[in-house]
């Protein structure tokens, strides 16, 4: 081979071993393990959902990217969401199918993002605190 080709295949497997290290850094490296995790904050879904309503840049200050808990009624669910108050989204870590409208419940998750035009919070990595 001569010097060109060498430094283009070089160049193309780097490339490609960054590529993939990128990839594994977005997809799993903010993935924490919250159930280990101290609770940032306690709240119910009609004071966050409030609190963003009012002032997304200071809510976002506050509750973005921390370990919450948040209380409320299920308006909807399925093995992998549920929605409370229809104002927060949580995304389930394990699917779990004993959740059932109109259920309390408190769930803990990370706050990843507020939908301004929906007016929708959204968790992820959420578990199951206490269901009634």
């Amino acid at each position: 081979m001569n010097k060109k080709v060498k430094i283009i295949v070089i160049s193309i497997v780097f490339i490609g071993l960054l590529g993939f290290v990128a990839y594994n850094y977005v997809m799993h490296g903010g993935e924490r393990n919250l159930s280990s995790e101290t609770t940032d904050f306690a709240v119910t879904s009609k004071a966050i959902a409030s609190e963003f309503a009012t002032d997304i840049d200071a809510s976002n200050k506050k509750y973005l990217e921390k370990a919450i808990t948040i209380s409320g009624t299920v308006t909807a669910a399925t093995a992998t969401e549920i929605t409370i108050d229809s104002t927060i989204i949580c995304t389930l870590k394990t699917p779990n199918t004993s959740v059932k409208k109109k259920q309390s419940i408190t769930v803990k998750g990370r706050v990843v993002g507020y939908d301004d035009l929906m007016g929708e919070l959204r968790l992820d990595q959420c578990f199951l605190i206490n269901n009634n």
